[in-house]
């Protein structure tokens, strides 16, 4: 990490600011450490799951990609949160022609409610849709359910949820098959035509998203609130297979679920007091580690408490009201002091500091884009280690990364430092690609997968 002190004037006060963020900054020893860390915790993950990992590394069963042999039209369910998506995708030789979808909302009562009312509600917003686009249900049609929660998969069309997230706590369904309770649900409106082919999330949708645009994608990575990613493992290497027969098949996507890397503490070495307090005040603490350093929800948090810090140790004085207020920095702001930062302005910073009730003056101009910076650069080094590792693990000629959310397409500078940080941890060449709505057309093209591979066993 290579990031300018802080112009502040009175070079007492600068060692004082930078000794004091000093935890902020990830030498080459500590990233060392940290891949060492995660290369562990993927192989316990693929051995024993969470049992003895903080890495889930969760087969998907998708051991092959588009070929270009796809034909026909598939649907897609889209269930990540409170809103929802119902697709259809026309196929011609593994290209998407035509793309057609709707917007659906679960209501308050049907989150809280019996899962088997939820998945009911699911299964007449697909009927909707088909009967509102004139889909042809007098022949089979296979859908893939994107299902954005923490499940277990124990083949490519069985996910069983472990916990709900998201606001939803619907009873009935933690340990069930989320497939099998919307097909259930499907067959009991007259639609047993349409039949849930394939289980997946958002990372991995989006990898094999990216196939469709860049055919060498072998990794994908998700950076928006949240943060995940999925790549592509040598099956010899898969311990846990639990779906036919592993005999003559290459390569598998795993969803590695690395936003709870370090919850068993493996990197507790890197968390500094700031995170600790961050982590104390979430919705989940000791849960979700290694997001919680970087990821969209919290980083606007994250500056505000760094900066509160160095008013409560008295190295800047007068600690306004406004920077006590959880969330008063919000990481939209953080990516504007970033752009500042970009430009070598300070417009943006200025108008946040006078919001906060700050002195808009010289030193906290430079003491919140130092703060910033440090998150920004210890941001890019987190998420370019499973990058590097996956490159390395893959060992192909070329990969692209596909990568989708907020955070990697908004923030001005997050993208271009990760590339340079990979570049630094691995000889390996890559290139990103964006893959936009991986959880829609990705679950619509695993379902197209799912059927060549289906027709390939008759």
């Amino acid at each position: 990490m290579n990031v300018a002190q802080p112009e502040v004037g009175d070079e007492s006060l600068k060692a004082k600011i930078v000794d004091h963020l000093k935890p902020l900054v990830l030498d080459q020893d500590l990233i060392n450490r940290l891949r060492q860390a995660f290369e562990t915790e993927v192989e316990n993950g693929l051995e024993h799951g969470l049992k003895k990992s903080s890495i889930q590394m969760e087969n998907t069963y998708i051991y092959e990609l588009l070929d270009g042999s796809e034909n026909g039209k598939v649907l897609a369910l889209d269930l990540g949160g409170t809103n929802f998506r119902v697709i259809q995708l026309t196929l011609e030789n593994g290209r998407i022609t035509n793309e057609i979808l709707d917007y659906y909302s679960v209501r308050d009562e049907l989150r809280h409610g019996p899962g088997t009312d939820l998945f009911d509600f699911l299964a007449e917003s697909i009927k909707d849709f088909c009967v509102k686009h004139s889909v042809d249900l007098s022949v089979p049609i296979s859908l893939g359910f994107t299902f954005s929660f923490p499940m277990i998969q124990h083949a490519l069309d069985v996910g069983i949820l472990v916990n709900w997230t998201k606001s939803f706590s619907c009873p009935g369904v933690i340990g069930e098959d989320a497939v099998k309770l919307l097909n259930n649900s499907l067959n009991k409106i007259g639609l047993e035509n349409v039949k849930v082919v394939a289980i997946l999330n958002d990372a991995t949708g989006t990898l094999v998203a990216g196939v469709h645009d860049y055919p060498d994608t072998g990794i994908s990575v998700l950076l928006s609130t949240g943060s995940n990613g999925a790549y592509l493992e040598k099956v010899q290497r898969i311990k846990r297979w639990e779906s036919g027969s592993k005999e003559g098949l290459e390569y598998v996507v795993v969803d590695p679920e690395w936003g709870a890397f370090g919850d068993n503490g493996s990197i507790d070495f890197i968390k500094t007091e700031w995170d600790r307090i961050l982590d104390d005040n979430s919705l989940l603490p000791k849960s979700f580690t290694f997001e919680k350093y970087y990821a969209g929800k919290y980083m606007g948090e994250l500056v505000r408490i760094v900066l509160r810090s160095l008013f409560e140790k008295e190295i800047l004085t007068e600690c306004p009201e406004e920077i006590k207020i959880t969330d008063s920095i919000s990481t939209l702001d953080a990516s504007k002091v970033s752009q500042d930062i970009l430009d070598g302005k300070d417009t943006n910073t200025k108008e946040i500091l006078g919001r906060l009730a700050c002195p808009v003056n010289q030193v906290m101009i430079s003491v919140l884009q130092y703060i910033v910076e440090l998150l920004t650069e210890r941001a890019s080094v987190l998420v370019a280690v499973p990058m590097a590792f996956f490159l390395d693990r893959i060992d192909r000629p070329m990969t692209t990364i596909a990568a989708s959310g907020s955070m990697y397409k908004h923030h001005p500078s997050l993208k271009d430092k990760i590339t340079s940080k990979i570049e630094m941890m691995t000889e390996k060449k890559f290139k990103f690609g964006l893959s936009d709505d991986g959880s829609g057309r990705g679950a619509g093209l695993v379902a197209a997968i799912a059927q060549r591979l289906a027709a390939k066993k008759k």
